[in-house]
């Protein structure tokens, strides 16, 4: 739901004879999901858009009452050179890739009420101030592309929540994002240490660097942008976090049996995107993980044969029962 310019995807949902709005809308009426976190949905300031998507999901499927969509680092202008390209200011300038501000972004729909005096954003957290944060540089040691544009880069390509949701038991805490494609650079690998650091920051939360972390009753949710067997990233940053001892890697499969892909190791039913060529092909690379306190009771991968419609990335689901 990423759109060229500000304001289309409003028009695109309102038209109504969309036919990626109408295949989005068949995709989620089918799970019915009661917590719904969405990528790459371009962002207004005042949710217009969103709002609209919502009703248009409830005329076939569920109503979410609640919604919660930050301003995304997408398209965020920074007025410099972020990329060392030597111009200024281009989609690849903005704190995360985007031609205007919002683009991109990712919404989060509920049947569960939010507590929105609670959310933790650490959007905004400087690429430069994560522990051992693996900058870039240029083969002197210089900063890359220079240290002013290290000054103000964000970790975040389009964002680093934490949402508690109100459930009569307690709070479900919600670790949602949406990392940097570790490609689309060069030598210094901007974006793949990027990407790197962005998936590592929340084994970095959980062990308290940016205050109290969430110790129970939590699931991680969101875009790696990397697979841990086929990817052109640094695939140790995800393997380190589906080992991770605080949290469950239910690994959701898509209905088999499904064909072995040529040049790429792992279980094919695992991946939750379908890139057309000249693209990578399919890979997984969105993830669901539970805390260890929550007990699973079924996973999968939604991926009808028309579901290209909707969007090259396949909806991916886990159900839970919380303690």
């Amino acid at each position: 739901m990423e759109r060229r310019g500000p304001g289309l995807l409003l028009r695109d949902i309102l038209r109504e004879d969309d036919p990626q709005i109408t295949a989005i809308a068949a995709v989620i009426a089918a799970l019915s999901p009661d917590i719904l976190l969405l990528q790459e949905v371009d962002h207004d300031h005042d949710l217009h858009a969103l709002r609209a998507l919502r009703d248009r999901l409830a005329q076939d499927g569920p109503h979410y009452p609640h919604i919660l969509a930050l301003r995304p680092n997408s398209g965020m202008h920074t007025g410099h050179d972020m990329d060392g390209n030597g111009r200024c200011c281009d989609a690849r300038d903005a704190q995360g890739y985007g031609a205007f501000s919002g683009q991109g972004g990712m919404a989060l729909l509920s049947r569960l009420p939010i507590d929105h005096d609670a959310v933790r954003n650490f959007s905004d957290l400087l690429w430069r101030d994560l522990p051992g944060a693996l900058l870039p540089t240029h083969d002197d040691g210089t900063a890359f592309p220079s240290p002013e544009t290290q000054a103000v880069q964000r970790l975040s390509y389009t964002g680093h929540w934490v949402v508690p949701l109100m459930l009569p038991s307690g709070p479900l805490h919600l670790l949602a994002f949406h990392a940097t494609p570790p490609v689309f650079d060069g030598h210094e690998d901007a974006n793949g240490r990027r990407n790197h650091d962005e998936i590592r920051f929340w084994q970095v939360f959980l062990d308290g660097a940016f205050g109290p972390p969430s110790q129970a009753r939590f699931v991680l949710m969101g875009d790696a942008n990397l697979d841990p067997d086929n990817s052109d990233g640094r695939q140790g940053a995800i393997r380190a976090l589906l080992a991770d001892p605080r949290l469950h890697d239910p690994r959701p499969m898509r209905p088999g049996p499904v064909a072995p892909t040529p040049d790429k190791s792992g279980d094919p039913r695992l991946h939750t995107v379908d890139w057309p060529d000249p693209g990578p092909g399919s890979l997984r690379v969105s993830y669901i993980l539970p805390s260890r306190d929550l007990r699973v009771t079924g996973t999968g991968i939604h991926w009808p044969e028309d579901s290209a419609t909707a969007s090259r990335h396949r909806l991916v689901w886990v159900d839970l029962t919380l303690p």
